[in-house]
């Protein structure tokens, strides 16, 4: 049986369930007012240098100032060693160390001044009476790399067991990206080819770009310049492999939007994108929903037909 992706979206959540050989393999559901700022670009605006903090808060327009530390200041191109990541999150495959600075060349009051607008990513979101954590350090997400434009880094994770596939890896990526910035090589990407290395490299090269674009062509801070991926796209991107048979969704509009983002950055896979035309609801139809309540219940049922409690 084929693998498959079967995305159900409605007016206040969007479910998408992987099928492996008709099993339901993964879900993830995002309700529409959870979305959170996390991974958000914002031009903001410094409002306030806080020398005894060595901090400074910046207007990212919201509801409170975000907070940005002296350390997640960029201050030119950063170097670091060719080292492993722990893990292959974002977070926590960026670079922990960065090189040190004198103090003087490193203080916030060296670094910005009130009315200073900078370019800033969310990497915690906003808590209680506290705004959100910010940082210069933008750090992108692919489905096989995680791109970061001010840190000139070639690592891959440790999960990767093998240490000649994690240096076959990063070879790869150091032969491929001549240009400035760091790559993270992540999990997934074991075994991976040349060419689908290339894709994911040229997918967020170009979606650096755009952020540059768009961030010179914002004439006031503070301003929105990159929402973090929704659940759809996040779903394509780290989903929608090269093992996956088709991927089929339930709404017009939503179809029309996957198009647009398989067509600019997967174009062979177009041909597997499917709008569901059917009768009944589209997890009912493929299983899932079933699926769904027998997880959730209180009995687990066996093949046998019998189920414990």
């Amino acid at each position: 049986m084929p693998n498959e992706l079967i995305i159900n979206v409605t007016l206040s959540e969007t479910r998408v369930a992987r099928l492996e050989s008709g099993v339901v393999a993964e879900l993830f559901t995002e309700r529409i007012r959870s979305t959170g700022v996390v991974g958000n670009v914002y031009k903001g605006k410094v409002v306030r240098v806080l020398p005894g903090m060595q901090a400074a808060f910046v207007d990212i327009g919201l509801e409170r100032t975000a907070f940005l530390h002296a350390s997640d200041v960029v201050e030119g191109l950063k170097h670091s060693e060719d080292v492993d990541a722990d893990d292959e999150e974002p977070a926590e495959e960026t670079p922990k160390k960065r090189p040190r600075k004198s103090r003087e060349d490193s203080s916030i009051q060296n670094l910005l001044h009130e009315g200073n607008e900078i370019l800033v990513q969310v990497e915690k979101e906003p808590m209680g009476s506290k705004g959100a954590r910010v940082t210069s350090h933008i750090s992108l997400p692919g489905r096989f790399l995680v791109f970061m434009p001010t840190v000139h880094h070639i690592g891959a994770s440790r999960r990767i067991a093998d240490p000649l596939e994690r240096e076959r890896l990063k070879e790869i990526i150091r032969r491929l990206h001549q240009g400035p910035g760091g790559f993270i090589v992540r999990t997934v990407s074991e075994g991976l080819t040349e060419k689908e290395l290339k894709m994911d490299i040229d997918y967020l090269q170009e979606t650096w770009k755009e952020i540059e674009s768009k961030a010179k062509d914002v004439r006031s801070a503070p301003t929105l310049v990159r929402a973090e991926l929704g659940v759809l796209e996040r779903a394509i991107r780290d989903q929608f492999t090269p093992d996956v048979d088709r991927l089929v969704v339930d709404s017009p509009e939503a179809h029309k939007q996957i198009l647009s983002f398989v067509a600019k950055y997967m174009p062979d896979a177009v041909k597997a994108v499917e709008l569901y035309k059917g009768q009944d609801p589209i997890f009912d139809a493929f299983g899932i929903e079933v699926e769904i309540t027998r997880a959730l219940g209180q009995k687990v049922w066996l093949k046998s037909g019998g189920y414990i409690i």
